[in-house]
């Protein structure tokens, strides 16, 4: 079989066997992409498209490719046409508004997120999603009714309690933020995204200006500091921000522009 062939090792263009059918190669491609070898899959669907294979299946291949290889302009443009098929699948509409999200096609992510949360089948991503967009225009209640249906589906998922955490820090609700982080800290101690909120949501709180990681570039470390101005300056602290941002520019090898444009601003009377 021609999947056995495959599990062994990634195929080059010349290795990959004859297959016999569109079903067969929608298949393996479906398991050599499942398995995270998106090259193989990527000749199969070539192979299935040069033989004249189409239709939504295929179509939905070369979409999951697209989303898989972060080639979300391709993927959104596949998933939409697809959303609006009879041959629709929920995940056409959840993959779809996450890659709108990913390129901020917001309108496109919004018909889509909607879409994906109207069927029984809707994954805590759609609800998340649909949250991020909620924070997007600053409505709050139905960013918080999102994230309450993404955590009830997947209580134990950390970047739901990141993307709350930072819903929560959008409306100046430090305390609120500093809680949901910790906890998606504990869930996820790997994620830099999380620990760098956390920190920042502290130190709207705390008196002094987040410190330095160990493991920090100096263009990390001038985003942090940026970020920690921001939060100085809704809380109007202007003088803690005015700082914040000309560390931020200290600690940039280079011009650091969005540092720079806010350290005008907060330095104006």
């Amino acid at each position: 079989m021609i999947f056995a062939m495959m599990a062994a090792a990634s195929l080059s263009a010349q290795q990959v066997p004859p297959v016999e059918g569109g079903p067969s190669m929608i298949r393996d491609a479906s398991l050599a992409m499942a398995a995270g070898r998106l090259e193989e899959a990527k000749l199969i669907i070539g192979r299935a498209v040069s033989h004249d294979v189409h239709g939504p299946a295929i179509d939905r291949l070369t979409a999951d490719l697209a989303f898989a290889s972060g080639n979300y302009a391709e993927a959104v443009a596949i998933y939409y046409r697809l959303a609006r098929s009879p041959d629709k699948e929920s995940g056409d509409c959840e993959k779809g508004a996450l890659s709108a999200l990913r390129i901020g096609r917001m309108e496109d992510a919004r018909l889509l997120v909607e879409c994906a949360i109207s069927t029984p089948k809707a994954s805590w991503r759609a609800w998340n999603a649909r949250g991020v967009l909620a924070d997007r225009t600053g409505d709050w209640r139905l960013a918080d009714q999102s994230y309450e249906e993404a955590m009830r589906l997947s209580p134990d998922e950390a970047a739901i309690l990141n993307n709350e955490g930072w819903s929560k820090l959008l409306r100046g609700d430090w305390r609120s933020a500093v809680g949901l982080f910790e906890q998606a800290a504990t869930r996820d101690r790997t994620s830099k995204r999380i620990a760098n909120n956390l920190d920042l949501a502290k130190s709207a709180l705390a008196a002094d200006l987040p410190s330095r990681q160990a493991d920090e570039s100096d263009a990390e470390w001038a985003v942090r500091l940026n970020d920690a101005g921001v939060a100085a300056e809704l809380l109007g602290d202007r003088q803690r921000a005015i700082a914040a941002f000309t560390q931020a520019l200290e600690a940039s090898p280079t011009w650091y522009e969005r540092a720079s444009n806010n350290l005008e601003a907060a330095s104006k009377p």
